[in-house]
């Protein structure tokens, strides 16, 4: 019995010697610690050993397995050790690399120039109003004096969901629901999308406008152009030559449409400007008062101008882009000149 004990002692060591996975410890545990494994089988044993040699005996066979676990439990650190190190070393970090940036995000030309635009405005004291992309067919045309036989209300030009809703071709008719429930004083300046049945180089289906209201007593046209010539002033520089020109829109008389002078050619004419040396930015003019009579104001009483621009048009001259649609295809090449 003495010589199986020490068997196993000196026999454990040789068989932990070159195991070095988990699977393999547990086969040598189980084939000297198991349930049929060799301690248990001295254990057995004793019960064919005399009665005075028990206590002894039990006791080596004790010590034999406290010393097989001992081994055991040492192995089965050193393979976790081992095996802890080969995780490291393969997904180890090399820190002294250059970091990679993250690419950063920024607004759309078209969002920064419309939020620059409306800045400026509200430096000037306007407020920013709102209204419904989807409009009703009053709102859009009728309280802003266009008859039901005036071109915009062709089909070629308005996308009509019935007969008396459309999506709206301006953000004027936010300019009639303001006035409907505010009396003078009135400030304001809307900026949003439009829709109009078109698509080449300089016009797209969807586009954005902002549009300007100001109503109150004894507002003249110089007041207009006071107001107009320190926007064009904030957008494209203090130098910046402006001229107005007479034109003709159904919700103001008189109207006016408004160029600055070709940053490309200095007023001399080329491609760009179409040889004139000017570019239009904006129209304007003074409130017809048949549109102050469709929101209740005394014509007698109060006077107004208004004016609105295409977004994407000013950022194409500011930025001399020749192509409107560059905008919304979504070249991250040409977006990224905008950073």
């Amino acid at each position: 019995m003495n010589d199986k004990i020490k068997e196993a002692k000196d026999k454990i060591a040789e068989d932990l010697k070159n195991i070095m996975d988990e699977n393999t410890l547990q086969q040598v545990k189980a084939k000297y610690v198991g349930k049929k494994g060799l301690i248990t089988d001295l254990l057995k044993s004793m019960r064919d050993v005399a009665a005075e040699e028990r206590r002894e005996l039990g006791k080596k066979i004790n010590e034999a397995k406290n010393h097989i676990e001992i081994l055991l439990d040492q192995k089965s650190d050193e393979i976790k050790k081992v095996l802890r190190e080969k995780t490291l070393l393969e997904e180890a970090t090399d820190f002294t690399l250059p970091g990679r940036g993250m690419p950063i995000g920024a607004k759309h030309p078209i969002t920064q120039v419309m939020e620059e635009i409306v800045y400026n405005f509200e430096r000037m004291g306007f407020e920013v109003a709102e209204g419904p992309e989807i409009e009703m067919d009053y709102y859009n045309f009728e309280a802003l004096n266009i008859p039901k036989d005036h071109p915009a209300r062709d089909m070629q030009d308005t996308f009509y969901i019935s007969d008396d809703i459309v999506l709206r071709t301006h953000t004027s008719p936010v300019q009639v629901r303001v006035m409907q429930n505010q009396l003078p004083p009135v400030k304001i300046i809307a900026p949003g999308k439009v829709y109009r049945c078109d698509s080449d180089v300089s016009h797209t289906p969807m586009f954005h406008q902002i549009e300007g209201l100001l109503v109150d007593k004894n507002i003249t046209f110089g007041n207009l152009k006071s107001i107009i010539t320190q926007f064009i002033n904030l957008t494209f520089g203090e130098n910046t030559n402006i001229r107005f020109r007479p034109s003709f829109f159904p919700f103001t008389e008189p109207s006016a449409e408004v160029d600055i002078e070709c940053e490309i050619c200095s007023g001399k004419g080329c491609r760009v400007c179409k040889d004139t040396g000017w570019l239009e930015v904006l129209g304007c003019g003074m409130v017809d008062p048949e549109v102050f009579k469709s929101v209740g104001y005394d014509t007698e009483v109060y006077s107004g101008f208004a004016f609105g621009m295409g977004v994407e048009r000013i950022t194409m001259l500011k930025y001399g882009v020749n192509d409107i649609r560059l905008f919304f295809e979504n070249d991250i090449r040409f977006l990224r000149q905008f950073v």
